[in-house]
């Protein structure tokens, strides 16, 4: 987290003064007598915050106020003064300053407010950067989050495995997202501009494999839990390989311990080393706990969106509960205590009730079929075409959660 520290008083004691004390509790401080000294340090990019005198010869605390939010107005600007009142205050916040303290401030008083702000520039920045990357040209980026070192190594790992055109295994925890790694690993591909195909490897008959591998002719199939692939379909998928698959990549997901599989018998272990050419592993939640808060501010946009209403302001409180979490269900169940976060769900209730992931996935889908419908004014055909669902589809879920439109009717 940015520790940066622009400070600027006329007074050069109390400068002296309150830069030990910044220095003395990690803060990396640059100081300066007047506007006109500290008007070059304040930048767009600028990753730290401000603290200002008001009353100073020539433009004030106002005026550096003014010239930071006119070059950045998510720059917390911290406003001081020796001869405060509630005017001066009310003044001060009316013009976006981040807070309003007096002088002298003792340290137990004036350090939270500093940390708060230097917590709020940090998610301001780190906000910014996600949004350059998303609209950036490199999937991995856009589309795998996380700042923590095991995300970047992700990341990089997937950069150096997409364009090999090898086969690749997958493999993570239940909820992990090997399904969006696989995507993005097909993205960054040469074959990008060809099909991605997705099927679960459940179930799969082995004739249906050579129509698979037809279909995704020039691009990528994804077998998703490939563990689970019928022994039948195992070997119609090997066949595939050795005869050039047609073409197409072939890039399986699982969750499951495949070598171990491989080793005792219960999968093919010719398909095993066909598959696990490359190899990209994604780590849990548990092993990276420092990207949940990235994750989850995410995950809550998507669901504010979803839901069609703004997005709840997140406490830090909340955040740092999130992250003392061990989350097994990894990115999955993130996702959806973002949902519930949206809607307003308390998680101790879910948790109360016992109620597995399907349950609570469930409770979720309610809440937007009825979040919907009240938007709507109860009228169910607006609501279907809102949440983008066919209207029998629509229908037979109100019918499965005893939701009756005309109850939402105003």
């Amino acid at each position: 987290m940015t520790r940066k520290v622009l400070l600027v008083d006329d007074d050069a004691a109390v400068r002296e003064a309150l830069s030990q004390t910044l220095e003395l509790n990690d803060l990396e401080v640059t100081a300066c007598g007047s506007f006109v000294a500290a008007k070059d340090h304040i930048t767009p990019g600028f990753d730290g915050i401000i603290v200002s005198d008001i009353r100073m010869p020539g433009r004030d605390g106002f005026h550096l106020l003014a010239f930071a939010r006119g070059a950045d107005e998510e720059l917390p600007v911290v406003l001081l003064t020796g001869e405060g009142d509630i005017p001066m205050a009310v003044k001060a916040m009316s013009q976006g300053a981040f807070d309003f303290l007096e002088k002298p401030c003792a340290p137990a008083d004036f350090l939270p407010v500093l940390e708060r702000a230097l917590k709020t520039r940090a998610l301001v920045l780190e906000n910014r950067r996600l949004k350059h990357q998303l609209e950036s040209g490199d999937p991995a980026a856009r589309l795998l989050f996380g700042t923590s070192p095991q995300a970047r190594e992700l990341r990089q790992r997937v950069r150096t495995v997409a364009p090999t055109g090898a086969e690749v295994l997958v493999t993570g925890a239940p909820g992990s997202g090997i399904s969006k790694v696989a995507e993005v690993i097909h993205l960054m591909s040469s074959a990008a501009q060809g099909p991605f195909v997705k099927h679960p490897a459940a179930g799969l008959a082995a004739e249906a494999m050579a129509e698979l591998c037809r279909e995704a002719a020039g691009g990528s199939l994804f077998l998703d839990e490939v563990q689970a692939l019928p022994e039948p379909a195992q070997y119609a998928l090997l066949a595939e390989l050795e005869q050039g698959g047609s073409g197409v990549r072939i890039i399986a997901g699982s969750s499951a311990g495949l070598e171990e599989l491989a080793q005792t018998g219960r999968f093919s272990a010719d398909l095993f080393y066909r598959l696990d050419v490359m190899r990209v592993r994604i780590p849990s939640l548990a092993e990276r706990p420092g990207d949940i808060p990235v994750l989850f501010r995410h995950y809550v946009a998507q669901a504010a969106e979803q839901a069609g209403i703004g997005e709840p302001e997140i406490s830090q409180e909340h955040l740092a509960a999130l992250m003392a979490q061990d989350w097994p269900g990894n990115a999955r169940s993130l996702m959806s205590a973002a949902m519930r976060f949206v809607l307003g769900m308390p998680e101790e209730a879910a948790a109360a009730a016992g109620l597995g992931l399907a349950e609570q996935m469930a409770q979720v889908e309610r809440s937007l079929l009825i979040a919907a419908l009240g938007r709507a004014n109860g009228r169910a055909a607006a609501a279907a075409e809102a949440l983008k669902l066919p209207r029998k589809t629509f229908y037979d879920k109100l019918a499965r959660y005893g939701i009756r439109p005309e109850d939402y009717r105003r």
